[in-house]
Parts: structure tokens; C-alpha cells; sequence
């Protein structure tokens, strides 16, 4: 019995566990550790992923549980999370669509673009070195890392502060442009780098080592306010550099 070939689809399976344990804690109340599990998960799915290239462990049932584990993980897991979000920060507000409590309905764009992003990935095959449109797991750090911003001590771990950005995310219209912008990115088909490396050599990876100096730095220089900018200098480099992806 060959053990190996089962090492993906269980990385998958913690994967998926993270993300029904994410949705558990947000209704709990707990966004930050639901925000965390997010993380977690990413991690998960990035070692799944690794580990079946490494071992060669490739099947169908590993490709379809993988799209399912990313569907929680990263479409309804961020999706209830900022659905929460919404729904503290509309109680009690003037605003008519507010008080009809549409606004945080807004939030299940998420999962609804994010299903359609994981369909279209699967029977894509222009996606098998780089990405087109946004991908589900850089979205839902996106969106997972606001209460983390939100919500953790300001200024933890951080070496320089970042005035205005708590204001920012804890504004609700702007929240609800953020949730439309980034649901248009997963379905478009603007082209996405991947962070997939096939060798560590230079060429061919300039642009996703230069990502990872430049989210090194910021990490060092403002800890978890740091995760937001990385995500969108993410799509900005894979916006104004696509020629060359």
C-alpha cells in the first residue's frame, strides 16, 4: 500500500477543516480566530499542492476535493467573515439600505464569484502556469486580514504605524466597494502571476522574487497591517507587469 499518494489529499482535507472551522468561530463571534484559520488553511493548500508535484500523486478525486476544500476555505469562510463585519457595523445605522440590512448580504459575493472562479479554473486550460482573474486563496487573505487589522492591539509587532488604515476597513462603504472590486477580479480575465516555483533559478522568477522581498519588507516594517498591501500590490504588479506573465 502505497501511503505517499494519500499525503496531498489529506494536506486538502486539513485544508478544508480549517475553513469549516473559520465559519464556525465567525458565528461564534471570534473573527480573529476565524481570520486566522484562513491563514492556516492557506498554508494547507499550499502544501497540498507541493507535496502532489513532489511525490507525483496527482488523481481526480485529489483535483475535485481540492476545489471543494477551496470553495469553504476561501469563498464562504471570508465570505461569512466580512458578512459578521457588516452586521456589527450596520446595527443601529440611519442609512435606509442599512436598516433594511441588505448591506451585509453584499458580503455573499465572495462565495458566489469565488465557486465561479474554482469552476472556471477547472476546465480552464490556460491556467496551468499563471492564473486569470483573481485567485480564491489571495482574495479570501484579502478579506480575512481586515479583522485581524481591525481587531488586533494596533501597532503589535509593528515597527512603523499606518495611520488611517483601522478607519479604512472599519468604514462600511468602503468595505462594500472592496467586496464588488475584488468579486469582479476573481471572475475576470485579467491575468494573475502564480507563486508556483518550478525552479529557484532567477530567470523565468524575477517577478515573483521581487514580491516576496518587497511582502518581506512590509511584514517587517507593519506586522499584520502589512497583509492587505501585500494582496493588492499583488494585483497591481500582476496588472502592470502582465506582459510579461
Amino acid at each position: 500500500m502505497n501511503l505517499r499518494r494519500y499525503i496531498p489529499n489529506t494536506l486538502t482535507t486539513c485544508n478544508l477543516i480549517c475553513g469549516l472551522l473559520s465559519v464556525t468561530f465567525t458565528l461564534e463571534g471570534n473573527l480573529v480566530f476565524a481570520s486566522l484559520l484562513v491563514f492556516i488553511a492557506a498554508v494547507f493548500d499550499y502544501l497540498d499542492g507541493s507535496m502532489a508535484r513532489l511525490l507525483k500523486a496527482y488523481s481526480e478525486l485529489g483535483k475535485q476535493l481540492d476545489s471543494l476544500a477551496d470553495l469553504v476555505s476561501f469563498g464562504i469562510a471570508p465570505g461569512i467573515i466580512i458578512f459578521k463585519m457588516l452586521s456589527v457595523h450596520c446595527a443601529g445605522s440611519c442609512s435606509m439600505f442599512d436598516n433594511l440590512h441588505i448591506t451585509p448580504y453584499i458580503a455573499l459575493l465572495i462565495p458566489v464569484c469565488s465557486a465561479l472562479r474554482l469552476a472556471k479554473f477547472n476546465i480552464d486550460l490556460r491556467q496551468e502556469v499563471n492564473f486569470i482573474g483573481l485567485p480564491t486563496p489571495a482574495n479570501a487573505l484579502f478579506f480575512a486580514s481586515i479583522p485581524l487589522v481591525l481587531y488586533v492591539q494596533p501597532g503589535l509587532f509593528s515597527i512603523l504605524p499606518l495611520p488611517g488604515i483601522i478607519a479604512f476597513f472599519s468604514n462600511t462603504r468602503i468595505l462594500v466597494i472592496l467586496i464588488v472590486f475584488f468579486s469582479y477580479l476573481l471572475i475576470s480575465d485579467f491575468r494573475i502571476f502564480s507563486m508556483k516555483f518550478k525552479t529557484m533559478k532567477w530567470e523565468g522568477n524575477q517577478l515573483r522574487y521581487i514580491f516576496l522581498l518587497i511582502s518581506l519588507v512590509l511584514i517587517f516594517l507593519f506586522f499584520i497591517n502589512a497583509f492587505p498591501i501585500i494582496i493588492a500590490l499583488y494585483v497591481l504588479m500582476s496588472i502592470f507587469f502582465h506582459k510579461e506573465i
